[in-house]
């Protein structure tokens, strides 16, 4: 190396050291993206709530948009920056009252860093397709007859991003009001809590980080209004998938969609902060609270549904009873060779249904220290429905039986298959005296939480 090209070098490295030693930090902040408004002729853009009109007449077949030059606008309010979206947008029509909304497949991960929440997008309709997939509007491209994802290199092109950043403002609905048309809307919903059994006790469950969590943590909400119920959906890719559920009522705020099966109405949170739990007084039922010792050797009463059909159950005065005038009702099922009492709201297209299934009088004056124990299997578990009762004052009609619940704590299945039988209690019933009936009330909405329950091996015991 010559001498004059020696000194330039140090030269420059003397220039170099100087100038990184003199600069702060914050001098070499990333500067601000300008966003220009592009230039879209508003005679080419159409309505979302249009496209879901095409999609209502298609009757279950895909619309396709190959050869449309138009645009559709909606505002993003999804984000997958914590994780709990994946490759896909949710947009609606609008920032505040939204009537209309859409889920947008794109093979493009984050999404986020692009298309933040509140962001207004254009959607190029040129190539794409729109259709029901998982139960929900969906655009995407064609691939077969299923809407699939919008390939990554098509990104800039299609989804076009408006220099408006909108405020969101949550559509206040109740769990009463799901129906398809608020699907992919922004919603929030007041007093609410998680179901007793997932929080109260030794074991509070997290969002989506129990092992029976394979691919979505399912978590059922209470309305403290109407004692409604609705399934929190949680990614098993969520980076709160690990937090325990709150213990206290509040409101959720997040999306309205629904399942992989496209069966149930599921809420799913952009983030953490969509639950704002701060009201410690919870609103659970009041439930039968016995003090002292219960159990013994004696068996009272027992039913294990060996042999039998429902009509025999009947004949021995077991009740049946669907209270909301539709056709759904227990029956006696089996499996290698054991019986039980089954349930399952699934297909029954009831909506909502309320079903009981009530034992015979059990005379209790001649024992003591009673306690119930029963056996249940909970398969394909979309939502916590079964609760059990008891009365010692019967009038022949479930409606207008004064009930109390049992302070059992039903437990969680497999949300995509079958369970295994689990022991319920020993639940302490030992204050109560006289002839009693033990009832087991299912109630859901299809759609909505239709989960199939086993019940087995009922028994009461004392001395």
């Amino acid at each position: 190396m010559n001498s004059i090209n020696l000194k330039k070098l140090i030269s420059v490295l003397v220039l170099a050291v100087t100038f990184t030693a003199c600069v702060q930090d914050d001098d070499f902040k990333t500067p601000t993206l300008v966003i220009e408004e592009p230039n879209i002729d508003s005679n080419l853009i159409v309505e979302l709530d249009g496209i879901l009109g095409e999609i209502a007449q298609a009757n279950g077949e895909a619309v396709n948009f190959e050869d449309s030059d138009k645009f559709v606008a909606g505002y993003v309010v999804s984000t997958d920056k914590a994780g709990n979206f994946f490759e896909e947008l949710v947009i609606q029509d609008k920032p505040e009252n939204p009537t209309a909304g859409i889920r947008v497949l794109i093979d493009v991960n984050p999404l986020f860093t692009s298309y933040e929440f509140g962001r207004k997008v254009f959607i190029k309709l040129k190539g794409l397709s729109a259709g029901i997939e998982n139960g929900v509007a969906t655009l995407g491209v064609l691939s077969g007859d299923e809407v699939d994802q919008i390939p990554s290199f098509s990104q800039e092109d299609v989804i076009i991003r408006s220099a408006e950043v909108a405020t969101i403002t949550p559509l206040e609905i109740t769990i009463a009001d799901f129906s398809d048309d608020l699907a992919n809307l922004f919603i929030k919903i007041n007093n609410l809590q998680f179901n007793r059994s997932d929080v109260l006790g030794n074991e509070t469950l997290t969002f989506a980080g129990e092992p029976s969590d394979d691919f979505d943590g399912e978590r059922n909400l209470e309305s403290c209004d109407s004692g409604a119920i609705a399934v929190l959906s949680t990614s098993t890719f969520a980076d709160f998938k690990s937090l325990p559920l709150p213990t206290q009522q509040g409101s959720f705020e997040g999306v309205l969609t629904k399942n992989f099966f496209g069966d149930t109405f599921n809420l799913v949170l952009n983030d953490v902060t969509g639950l704002v739990f701060d009201n410690e007084e919870r609103c659970d039922p009041n439930v039968l609270e016995c003090t002292g010792t219960s159990g013994g050797a004696n068996v009272v009463f027992e039913e294990d549904f060996t042999g039998l059909s429902i009509s025999d159950l009947e004949n021995a005065g077991w009740l049946n009873v669907n209270t909301t005038g539709g056709s759904l009702d227990y029956f006696v099922g089996s499996f290698s060779g054991n019986q039980y009492a089954q349930i399952s709201g699934f297909n029954s297209g009831e909506s909502p249904f309320e079903v009981w299934l009530v034992t015979p009088e059990i005379d209790l004056t001649a024992s003591s220290a009673e306690e119930l124990a029963f056996d249940i299997q909970a398969n394909f578990d979309n939502g916590n429905i079964l609760t059990p009762f008891i009365t010692n004052n019967f009038t022949g009609d479930v409606t207008t039986t004064e009930w109390t619940q049992l302070d059992a704590s039903i437990p969680n299945g497999n949300p995509s298959g079958f369970g295994s039988f689990e022991t319920v209690g020993p639940v302490n019933i030992s204050c109560i005296d006289g002839a009693v009936r033990i009832a087991f009330r299912y109630a859901g909405a299809d759609p909505g939480p239709t989960t199939r329950y086993h019940i087995d091996n009922i028994s009461i015991s004392g001395n």
